[in-house]
Formats: structure tokens, sequence, C-alpha cells
């Protein structure tokens, strides 16, 4: 669990865009360690990997996520920015994607979470990140997307 300074400033916007700056370099000690440190170990976080849906290539990110049964959910927070995440537009073109936790390589699909579903999973999320409901303040009226992140067993790594 994140520690309650971490969560507090959180909210602020010097927060998200310092730590968009460091997005590359936590990229970068996620592929040294093999997706065991991501997030800059500040919370549970994942690398996805999605198939470009212009380019077609390999998209790699880091994510905070929750845990949901077999699952993981991720949010298009984009940091409350205006736009949508690249990658939640990626995962919309193409739903089979890729996650590394904790080193380990799973083939998953993206399922966009609706109503009462999107509600419940919205909760879990403000839980480990209460930031994000500054988030959708920030957002200008963009709905901020939920994905249901579920193993794939048809796929193999």
């Amino acid at each position: 669990m994140l520690g309650s300074l971490t969560r507090r400033v959180g909210r602020y916007r010097w927060f998200g865009a310092t730590v968009r700056l460091l997005v590359p370099v936590d990229r970068a000690v996620g592929r040294l360690t093999r997706g065991r440190v991501v997030a800059l170990g500040l919370a549970p976080s994942l690398v996805i990997t999605t198939t470009g849906r212009k380019s077609g290539r390999p998209r790699s990110n880091p994510l905070l996520y929750v845990p949901d049964g077999d699952g993981y959910v991720v949010v298009g927070s984009n940091w409350g920015q205006a736009h949508q995440p690249a990658w939640s537009l990626n995962l919309l073109a193409e739903p089979r994607a890729e996650v590394d936790v904790k080193g380990r390589r799973i083939p998953v699909r993206a399922e966009v979470a609706t109503g009462a579903e999107r509600d419940r999973l919205w909760r879990l999320l403000v839980d480990e990140w209460p930031a994000y409901e500054t988030y959708v303040e920030r957002a200008g009226g963009r709905e901020i997307r939920i994905f249901r992140l579920v193993p794939d067993d048809t796929r193999r790594t």
C-alpha cells in the first residue's frame, strides 16, 4: 500500500508533472529488473505491452493496478490530462495485450468496464490511489476509462 504522504501529494499537479518526467527512468528500471520494480516502487504496478493502433508495433507503459480476482484493473487517467492515454486507445483497437507483473509475463485481454462494474472497480482504484478523484476534475469532462485485464489462456508468451 502507498504511504500516506504519497497518497496526499498525488493530488497535486506538480506531482503528476514530476512523475511524468520520470516515466522514461521508470521504464528503464522496469526493463532492467524484468518488471519487478516499476512505478518507482510507489504502488502496485505492472508494465502493459499493447499493439500500436497505427504502427502495429509493441508499445510498453508502466501503470498502477489493483488486483481483482484473477485480473488486473488499470485506469486511463493520464494524470488528469484532457486526452486519453495512447495505451488505452491501443487497447480499444486491439484488446489482446501482455502484462509484466513482478517479473511474470502474462497474456491478457482487456475489457472496458461499464455500469455497476465500472463503479465497483472505480472504488477499488480510488482506495488504492485517492488522487484519481482529482484527475477526474482535471480531465475536463472526459470519461476516464477503466479496464479489467483478464488472463488470456488462448495465447502463449
